[in-house]
């Protein structure tokens, strides 16, 4: 019995976006309505202002919509913060999606307090206020297992942070997110820029969500449902499981790899690939899969997890 991704079975269209963006509101080089216009111009179809949300800069949940515009529309949300981890610093949560009159911490700044809302209780105010909550940067942020499986309200984890990758070498979330879905945890994974615009931190990492239409509305409903993947530049157009093997189906590729549970694994590699199919029996009973393509640039794309 075969099964198809949600996000290539479900009705509409993909909409690129970038979920996780920082302006002058914060530690931002840019004002919101040149952020914007920059992500308009680059052709993206939406994207999430998502300064930080702790008291130095106001807890700001920027008002972008005087910046939508036809064919582009803007999500309000935040990376929030409070804590601490089990390094002793602040969490970063982003959520998308969130309302102005969302109730701030108490974050002064980015130093510990005593009697500080955690990062499991503020992630959860986030997803029961209406947001599409990720659990940020892990490998950035120093992040524990056992901080990981904290968060069990999160709907994701950011498995690549351009900002990251570029700023500091530490864009990974995929040990994080392998391990939590090895434990059962049903998550996607997103891409996104972290972009400050101090550094080349921008337009490096994005998802491609599947919707009926380009509103906040329908994006959040879709993100939730998780129908999208994630790329730096490849397209995924389908990807199929059976029982034995995966079909892909993308854009032009030199590999397209399965991953699975623990040492799970398998590749398929050639040259300008559209269509590959990737046997299973490297990965024996692995509870979920999930699919990376990546291009002869090395760029790469990403699709959410299936759960078997």
């Amino acid at each position: 019995m075969s099964h198809r991704l949600s996000a290539f079975t479900a009705p509409g269209r993909f909409w690129r976006g970038n979920l996780h963006t920082h302006s002058t509101r914060s530690d931002g080089v840019l004002e919101p309505a040149e952020v914007c216009r920059r992500y308009r111009a680059e052709g993206y179809d939406f994207m999430a202002l998502t300064d930080h949300f702790i008291g130095t800069y106001g807890y700001p949940i920027v008002d972008t919509r005087p910046f939508r515009a036809e064919g582009f529309t803007t999500l309000l949300g935040a990376e929030l913060h409070s804590g601490p981890m089990a390094n002793g610093e602040l969490w970063h949560i982003l959520a998308v999606g969130l309302p102005e009159d969302f109730t701030p911490p108490h974050a002064p700044d980015f130093h510990v307090y005593p009697g500080m809302e955690s990062g499991p209780e503020i992630a959860a105010r986030a997803v029961a206020a209406g947001a599409f909550v990720a659990i940020a940067h892990p490998q950035w942020s120093g992040l524990t297992l056992a901080d990981a499986r904290s968060i069990t309200a999160a709907h994701a984890v950011e498995i690549y942070n351009h900002g990251c990758a570029m700023g500091c070498d530490r864009p990974d979330g995929f040990s994080i997110a392998d391990l939590l879905l090895t434990e059962g945890r049903p998550l996607s994974l997103i891409a996104t820029d972290d972009a400050h615009f101090s550094e080349p931190d921008h337009f490096g990492g994005w998802v491609m969500v599947k919707a009926t239409e380009n509103t906040p509305e329908a994006l959040l409903v879709a993100l939730k449902s998780g129908n999208f993947y994630s790329s730096q530049g490849p397209e995924l157009r389908n990807v199929v499981v059976e029982a034995d093997r995966v079909i892909v189906e993308s854009s032009a590729v030199a590999s397209v790899i399965v991953q699975g549970a623990g040492t799970g694994s398998k590749g398929v590699h050639g040259h300008s690939m559209t269509r590959a199919e990737v046997p299973l029996a490297r990965l024996g009973n692995s509870p979920w899969l999930r699919v990376s393509v990546i291009d002869a640039a090395g760029r790469r794309a990403w699709s959410n997890p299936v759960l078997r």
